[in-house]
């Protein structure tokens, strides 16, 4: 509940910039036994990443359900034995040594899937933060097609193309992401400071998954 009430003070954007400093101790190791991408934490930026989403409307619903789902997925093997599972890497190195990596199903597919998702975020960010200007829904189709339309198939990538128009303005779209003690310096920071944090964490971790579990270019899309 207190955590519920400090969240509901700050912005979306600052609470995620907390949780990342501790994803950010994701080190790179040859050795996958000795990585570690805390649980808990990873799946409460998803949920951040989710109410920054809903900020952008009803264009983002189908994205929005497929990250709900995929975080369900890794939360309900999390409960089966949360100190086991506290390390994300572990429910990857389960289902490697069982061979149950590539099922629809897995928690690897539903990671895979979530980073894609904080790329397209990542991506989003850096053109506004570049390009303030810019006409979002311009912007959120240009992020879209270089992280998430690779992956998806012709029925999604339809489904997209017609809620690209329901897109709020950018001076809508910003004012939802400002908080009252805010202006829009201060939201252009936290943002630049959240790019920051991601892009090298992301990058990390799709190091690991190339490297020691999962094959990204054999993963078709849902």
């Amino acid at each position: 509940m207190k955590r519920k009430r400090e969240t509901e003070t700050r912005s979306e954007l600052r609470s995620a910039i907390e949780e990342l400093s501790i994803l950010a101790k994701v080190q790179p190791s040859d050795n996958h036994t000795a990585i570690h991408i805390p649980t808990k934490p990873f799946l409460h930026v998803c949920t951040l990443i989710l109410q920054v989403l809903d900020k952008i409307g009803p264009t983002m619903a189908v994205l929005r359900q497929d990250i709900h789902q995929n975080m369900q997925r890794l939360e309900i093997l999390w409960e089966s034995d949360p100190a086991k599972y506290s390390n994300l890497i572990e429910m990857l190195k389960k289902e490697d040594s069982e061979g149950n990596r590539r099922k629809g199903t897995s928690c690897s597919r539903a990671f895979l899937w979530l980073i894609r998702s904080m790329d397209f975020m990542v991506a989003l960010l850096q053109r506004l933060v570049k390009d303030p200007e810019q006409n979002i829904e311009q912007a959120v189709e240009e992020s879209y097609n270089i992280t998430l339309k690779p992956w998806h198939g012709w029925i999604s990538s339809a489904a997209f193309k017609v809620a690209l128009k329901l897109v709020p303005d950018n001076k809508t779209f910003i004012s939802l992401l400002l908080t009252k003690d805010q202006n829009y310096d201060n939201l252009k920071e936290d943002m630049q400071t959240l790019i920051s944090l991601l892009v090298p964490l992301l990058e990390e971790i799709h190091s690991i998954l190339v490297r020691k579990f999962v094959n990204v270019n054999v993963l078709s899309s849902f």
